[in-house]
C-alpha cells in the first residue's frame, strides 16, 4: 500500500503571473520559503538546487515541466537532513489557475512518496505553513512569523528514533513480501518485522489514526502470505472499523476492502470475498498516482 502524495490548495488574491513567479524564480521563493532561493533560474531538463543564506544546500532535483504561468513540475529531495536525503526523491507538481479578477488558485501535489515515509511525515504540516506564507507575502507583502522555530526537530529524541526504526522495519517487510523464495524462517521474520513497524510507528511524533490503519494492513498482509488468512481477516476488519470511526477514505479504505477480499477468499467465503472485492474497486481514489498504484496492486484481485 502506497503513502504516495500530499495535496494542497490555496486561493491567492494575486495574478497567475505573480503566483507563478513566486514558485519558480530565485527572488520569488526567497520571500516565503525560509529565506532559501534557487541558485540559478530554472531550466527544463536541468538540475536545480535551493540554498540557504549561509550557502548550505536546502533542496534539489530536476525541472521536468516549466510552462509559465500555469505549470511547474520538479523532482524534489530535501538536503537539510541526512535521513531525509537518503530517501527517494519525490515530485512537486504545481498548477496555477486564474479563477477570477485578480484571484488565482494554486494547487500543489507532493507525490512520489510511497517509499519515503520520513519525508512524507516531515513535510506534511510544513507545506501548510509555507503555502500560507506565500499567500501572506503576495497579498500583504508581509511574511508570517517563522514557524520553523517552533516545529518538531527533524532529528533527535525518542520520537525520531522510533520513526527511524519504523521506516527500517516497514521497508524490510516489503522487501520480504517481494521475494518468491521465502523459507519458513523468512516467514517468521516477516511477521516480526510487521509487528515491529506497527509498534514503532505508534510511538512517533506524527502518529495518527491513518498510521494505525496502515499498520493493520501490513500485519494483515504478512499473515495472509504466511498462511493465516483468518488473522489477516481480523486485521482487515480492524482497518474497516478504524476507517469508519475516523472518517478515513480514499486508498486506505480501498486497501481495507482489498485485504478482506483476499482473506475471505482464502478461508472459502467466496460470496463475501466478491462483495469486498467490488467494494475495493468502488472506492474513489482521487490522486492519479495513487489510482495507478491501486490498479497495479489490485490487478490480480
Amino acid at each position: 500500500m502506497a503513502i504516495s502524495a500530499h495535496h494542497y490548495q490555496r486561493f491567492v488574491r494575486a495574478t497567475s503571473q505573480e503566483v507563478f513567479a513566486a514558485i519558480s524564480t530565485p527572488e520569488g521563493i526567497r520571500r516565503w520559503w525560509h529565506d532559501t532561493a534557487y541558485d540559478a533560474p530554472l531550466v527544463v531538463g536541468e538540475a536545480y538546487q535551493s540554498v540557504l543564506p549561509d550557502g548550505r544546500v536546502a533542496t534539489g532535483g530536476v525541472v521536468q515541466t516549466l510552462d509559465a504561468p500555469t505549470k511547474l513540475v520538479q523532482t524534489w529531495r530535501p538536503r537539510y537532513a541526512a535521513d531525509l536525503a537518503a530517501e527517494p526523491a519525490g515530485v512537486l507538481d504545481w498548477t496555477v489557475q486564474p479563477v477570477g479578477d485578480g484571484l488565482t488558485r494554486l494547487v500543489l501535489v507532493h507525490g512520489g512518496l510511497a517509499f519515503s515515509p520520513l519525508v512524507w511525515a516531515n513535510v506534511r504540516d510544513g507545506w501548510q505553513w509555507l503555502l500560507d506564507n506565500l499567500k501572506s507575502v503576495l497579498e500583504t507583502g508581509v511574511a508570517l512569523p517563522d514557524w520553523s522555530v517552533e516545529r518538531e526537530p527533524v532529528t533527535g529524541g525518542d520520537a525520531d528514533w522510533h520513526r527511524s526504526q519504523a521506516v527500517e522495519a516497514n521497508n524490510a517487510v516489503w522487501e520480504l513480501l517481494g521475494r518468491t523464495d521465502r523459507a519458513p524462517d523468512d516467514d517468521e521474520e516477516l511477521l516480526r518485522r510487521a509487528y515491529a513497524a506497527a509498534y514503532h510507528w505508534d510511538r512517533t511524533a506524527a502518529a495518527a489514526p491513518v498510521n494505525e490503519v496502515r499498520a493493520a494492513y501490513l500485519i494483515g498482509k504478512a499473515h495472509l502470505v504466511t498462511g493465516s488468512p483468518d488473522l489477516a481477516l481480523r486485521q482487515g476488519d480492524r482497518m474497516l472499523a478504524l476507517c469508519a470511526k475516523e472518517g478515513i477514505g480514499d486508498f486506505d479504505l480501498a486497501y481495507a476492502h482489498e485485504l478482506r477480499a483476499r482473506a475471505l477468499a482464502a478461508v472459502g467465503r467466496a460470496e463475501e470475498a466478491a462483495a469486498s472485492r467490488a467494494a475495493a474497486f468502488a472506492v474513489a481514489v482521487v490522486d492519479a498516482e495513487d489510482r495507478q498504484v491501486v490498479e497495479q496492486d489490485f490487478a490480480d484481485l
